[in-house]
């Protein structure tokens, strides 16, 4: 019997029970995800994911909300206000779960999705910042880190049946 190892996607981690983040993960990561039984896969990245992983969606009948596309004409422009309204409706409807925030490297648009869902979870934002950079590594981004700070939460439409953790 030939032993199947489950590797998780690049800046794997979970956020909350059936919610996930990662960055963009490739065919080896494919057998890790199954064991998710995921729902949604919400994509920030401005240009499509891969073809695999495509079509891995379409087999597992995950769908994929392809957020990025509409406000960026360039992969190194910060995520906008719009995209991230979109991403925590998304995430907040429980319908939708489980459910995994993604982007390329799972860094930057990823990262600043969760840090405006923590804040609309009352973190303070050194645990926010500190969360942030352990994804982003090196590459902390202070655009992000700002956008966080000054993210207004009353933009944000709570459902009437929001996940326990809101």
């Amino acid at each position: 019997m030939i032993a199947q190892y489950l590797i998780p996607p690049l800046n794997f981690g979970m956020i909350e029970d059936d919610l996930y983040r990662s960055g963009q993960p490739n065919e080896l990561n494919f057998p890790f995800l199954e064991k998710l039984a995921l729902r949604t896969v919400v994509w920030l990245a401005p240009e499509d994911p891969s073809p695999r992983f495509l079509n891995f969606l379409d087999d597992q009948d995950i769908q994929l909300e392809h957020l990025g596309v509409s406000a960026a004409t360039n992969a190194w422009d910060p995520v906008s206000e719009e995209v991230v309204l979109e991403a925590l409706d998304v995430i907040l409807n429980p319908r939708n779960y489980p459910l995994i925030v993604m982007c390329n490297l799972g860094r930057h648009r990823t990262g600043t999705v969760v840090g405006c869902l923590r804040k609309l979870q009352r973190w303070n934002l050194t645990s926010i910042f500190e969360e942030y950079r352990r994804y982003a590594g090196p590459k902390v981004r202070l655009l992000n880190e700002q956008f966080v700070e000054l993210f207004d939460t009353d933009l944000v439409r709570i459902p009437i049946d929001p996940p326990r953790w809101v």
